[in-house]
């Protein structure tokens, strides 16, 4: 993008934005841009802008200018202070004064929690009763009200929004009211503030709230811009509601998912249709690469960032962004760094694993005096490097053959290959093991 196109996309913002609050609000009933550009004007009183920082390169080639939006940097560790403050700041006095409940196991919860107490605003937090112990105590900590309910995040909802009719409390939806998406879309200005020249925004999708906002609040102000949202294969709600043209249920996995801050089953209908209007492209990913993408931006990085949170950077490592992305200045939105620390040395593995630097087998041994030392040597000399090493009882297969199990790092998969040949050339007999998905617990939905 030329200098000249990102004066006039930063003309274009100022004219759009210098009426007075009061003007705004008149002009958000017809234009929902408006909306974004307030509540902006609402939560930078208390959230400053997160930062963007310049990428190293990842193990896609065709990528090379890649920048992250840091949203994972605030006091509750993720993107939903945006709308949860920008929703608490939009309620009249009176409904401020008789509080508001939502349904969440984590980030969103602990975002109405934070500020409804900063902001002395009652919170009530309906979680599952599999909710993880630490979130229900930063919640409470936080000064919200905790009610454990139903087995899921649906069955806390459910009840969620049958006390907020009994009681009079204002529910707020996680994912498609309209004030949290209007606050989500702050990350998009705030984007275009510091990147002006950026080609593509690359958003980790569950609910639809985030990309919905920032989408809404980039293409205004740049058309050209790319906004390409990314899903687990294991809940791809948004992907199933564009291709039925309607929200639709995409059940959660029973293996569950490493991203469950976006585990929802059905993608908001307010936000699917800023989706259907203003998102370029939306895929889908394994699992493996989230985990992949969790161990890239921890090792290389050097930031902590749950699954949901690394989900867009799957995206670029998939390929199956490289013609949209190739030779483009790209932003990969970070949305989320409260990872389970009792899940990360599994997902860590997971990540090795996936990246062709981790295996674990067996290997088929002489019972006899030196087999093993042998077998090791000849080991050594592929520069592999052997993590842990365990022999089985020689009755259990074969009585004249050892099974030892094994787990060695490579560099990468193309040095493993090299590995098993050479051990294969000295008559070794090797049995792969493959780490699935559904081997590593996941904690709840943090929605």
């Amino acid at each position: 993008m030329s200098q000249k196109e990102t004066v006039d996309v930063q003309k274009v913002s100022d004219e759009l934005v210098k009426s007075n609050e009061s003007m705004l609000m008149t002009m958000g009933a017809s234009d929902p841009w408006v909306n974004v550009e307030l509540a902006r004007r609402r939560i930078s009183r208390k959230l400053p802008p997160t930062v963007v920082i310049k990428g190293r390169q990842t193990s896609n080639p065709k990528v090379t200018d890649i920048y992250y939006k840091c949203d994972h940097m605030r006091v509750t560790g993720a993107y939903k202070e945006r709308g949860g403050l920008n929703s608490l700041m939009s309620l009249s006095k009176e409904a401020g004064a008789r509080g508001v409940i939502a349904a969440s196991a984590g980030n969103h919860a602990q975002a109405l929690a934070l500020h409804g107490s900063q902001l002395n605003i009652p919170v009530t937090v309906v979680m599952p009763l599999n909710a993880p112990i630490v979130k229900v105590q930063n919640c409470k900590g936080f000064g919200a009200k905790v009610e454990l309910y139903g087995q899921n995040f649906s069955e806390a909802k459910a009840h969620a929004e049958k006390l907020a009719a009994e009681k009079g409390y204002k529910y707020v939806n996680g994912y498609d009211d309209p004030e949290i998406i209007f606050g989500a879309g702050t990350c998009g200005l705030e984007i275009l503030d510091q990147l002006p020249d950026a080609d593509v925004i690359v958003v980790p999708t569950g609910g639809g709230g985030l990309i919905a906002g920032i989408s809404l609040a980039v293409k205004r102000l740049n058309p050209a811009i790319r906004v390409i949202g990314v899903e687990s294969d294991a809940c791809p709600s948004v992907s199933k509601a564009l291709e039925n043209a309607k929200p639709t249920r995409a059940p959660v996995s029973t293996g569950g998912t490493l991203a469950d801050g976006l585990a929802v089953e059905t993608c908001g209908s307010l936000a699917f249709q800023f989706i259907q209007k203003y998102v370029d492209k939306v895929v889908v990913v394994p699992e493996s690469l989230i985990a992949r993408s969790v161990l890239h931006l921890l090792e290389v990085e050097k930031m902590l960032v749950e699954g949901a949170g690394a989900t867009g950077l799957a995206g670029i490592l998939s390929g199956q962004l490289d013609e949209d992305l190739a030779g483009k200045k790209v932003v990969v939105v970070i949305t989320g760094g409260n990872i389970d620390i009792n899940l990360l040395g599994r997902v860590i593995d997971l990540g090795l694993k996936a990246s062709g630097r981790l295996h674990t087998f067996d290997i088929f041994i002489l019972n006899s005096v030196g087999s093993l030392a042998e077998m090791t040597r000849i080991l050594s000399t592929t520069g592999a490097s052997v993590k842990t090493i365990t022999q089985e009882n020689p009755l259990v297969y074969d009585v004249f053959r050892l099974t030892v199990h094994m787990e060695v790092e490579t560099i990468d998969q193309a040095h493993w290959e090299k590995v098993k040949g050479t051990m294969k050339s000295h008559g070794y007999e090797l049995r792969e093991h493959q780490m699935e998905l559904s081997s590593v617990p996941r904690a709840a939905s943090k929605l």
